[in-house]
Formats: C-alpha cells, structure tokens, sequence
C-alpha cells in the first residue's frame, strides 16, 4: 500500500514540511540572501525508521534547488544526507565544508 505523503514549504514558519500517516516532519530554515542555512529537522518518533527524514530533506533540496539557493548544511541528519548524495555538492554554498 502506497501512503502519501504531503510535501510544503511552510514560508510563514521557515520550515518545510511532510505530512504522513497523521504526523508531521519538519526541516527548519533560515534565509539569508541566496542561502538557505538548514539547521534543525525532526520526525515524531512514530515516523522514525521509515525513511520519511530522507524523503523530507531530499525533497527540500529539490526545492531549494528550482529556487537556485545556496546550501548550508548545519543540520547534522541533513548534512550526512549531502554527503551520502553527492549529487548535491554542487548547492553547497562555497566555503562551507561538511566534516
């Protein structure tokens, strides 16, 4: 059985958001110019363990990067999630390095 999941960018409460199976996971923000500093994400214990942090900060990133923003992973769990993908070095904002 497919669930769905509802995906939003929640602007007025810089976060993004992932509504699924009655919870919500969140991905706090703060923009400043062209960066987007990703700093807190969380997901209700009853979500744990079912990929939906993954699913939240991958769709993020798709976002962050239509809206052609810089990234800064200070958020631990999203900063394992650049360096296990790669493919999303390139919107890291210069200078800044994952450990």
């Amino acid at each position: 059985m497919d669930t769905f999941h509802e995906f939003k960018d929640n602007g007025a409460k810089h976060r993004y958001e992932l509504a699924a199976d009655g919870h919500l996971a969140i991905l706090e923000y703060l923009i400043s110019g062209n960066d987007i500093y990703l700093t807190h994400t969380e997901v209700p214990p009853a979500l744990e363990g079912k990929g939906i942090g993954s699913e939240l900060v991958g769709q993020a990133l798709e976002d962050i990067k239509t809206k052609e923003m810089k990234i800064v992973p200070l958020c631990p769990f999203v900063a394992v999630y650049v360096k296990r993908h790669p493919e999303w070095n390139e919107f890291i904002r210069e200078g800044f390095r994952i450990g």
